[in-house]
């Protein structure tokens, strides 16, 4: 009887082309995957791959074998994840991809309670600014705005993430409100240049009535990062245009206020990414669906809402 380790280690394999990707993929070293994969050649007695210093390659009798178990070991992970989850609950590491200030601030005061719960599940949790590949870099799921979906990966949107306008009301004293974005020209602008492009992000900010103008405030701070962007502005160094999950505190205590209220740009949902297998494993299952549930008893969807004013 051949292990699923074997097996899933073949197949992840194949799909990489090469023991690094499905290593990263199982939480394994490549070493202990070829080693997976040398042993299942060994009891079929048949040569899957093709190997080469560069990649693998499948042979005529590895695409075969490939053919005839994908779809039946997908079924059988997911199975066995069921069952795992029914009868002593959900467990194993939880690897989740997470923007820095969004992750910090919404989404880890969310572990006391969750690991409560489901104490057998250990968290592996990565705070990056970047989209992640979840199938090659072995995660679970991500949370975040933005993601390109790839084949396998599907979403649920959480809440919106609209940018707004903010700055403090001490930078604010003795100036003449703003009637529309074009004003924002004429103030000190704390300013965000990707890192993957060197550009500065640029908005297009709308109204209730769905009018649409460019918002354009003077480059007087350049930052890469919103939690930077957030703290200058706190500072009283300018306004900044943020999303509204990540200035939502200052908001609420008055620290920072709404520069342009009726107006915001829309930057796309925020959503948690993970695999679309039929079954997902319990522990990703009962985490999608914590974090979910905690968003729409929080109302974190209309707070989220830039349109609202």
């Amino acid at each position: 009887m051949e292990t699923l380790a074997n097996l899933e280690s073949f197949v992840r394999s194949a799909e990489h082309c090469g023991f690094s990707g499905a290593a990263r993929r199982l939480g394994l070293t490549p070493a202990a995957v070829s080693r997976n994969v040398a042993m299942l050649e060994r009891n079929l007695g048949i040569r899957l791959f093709h190997r080469s210093t560069r990649k693998l390659t499948l042979t005529e009798d590895g695409e075969r074998f490939l053919a005839a178990i994908r779809d039946n070991l997908e079924g059988l992970q997911s199975a066995i994840a069921e069952a795992g989850g029914e009868q002593g609950g959900p467990a194993g590491v939880l690897k989740v991809s997470l923007s820095p200030t969004f992750g910090i601030a919404h989404v880890l005061p969310l572990l006391p309670d969750f690991l409560k719960q489901y104490p057998a599940i250990r968290i592996d949790w990565q705070f990056d600014n970047r989209q992640v590949d979840l199938v090659a870099e072995g995660f679970d799921a991500a949370i975040g705005g933005g993601f390109e979906l790839s084949p396998g990966i599907v979403s649920r949107v959480l809440a919106p993430a609209h940018i707004i306008a903010v700055a403090s009301p001490a930078y604010l004293v003795g100036r003449s409100p703003l009637l529309d974005p074009a004003g924002l020209a004429d103030l000190d602008g704390i300013v965000m240049r990707s890192a993957r492009t060197g550009r500065i992000r640029q908005w297009i900010m709308r109204n209730a009535a769905r009018e649409e103008m460019a918002a354009a405030p003077k480059e007087t701070i350049l930052v890469n990062d919103p939690a930077a962007m957030c703290r200058a502005a706190l500072l009283g160094l300018g306004v900044t245009l943020v999303a509204v999950p990540d200035v939502l505190p200052h908001l609420e205590s008055g620290e920072l206020v709404r520069v342009l209220p009726k107006w915001y740009a829309d930057a796309g949902p925020i959503s948690v990414y993970y695999g679309s297998r039929t079954l997902l494993p319990a522990k990703t299952r009962v985490f999608i669906d914590f974090v979910a549930d905690h968003f729409k008893r929080h109302r974190f969807a209309e707070r989220f809402a830039g349109s609202l004013g």
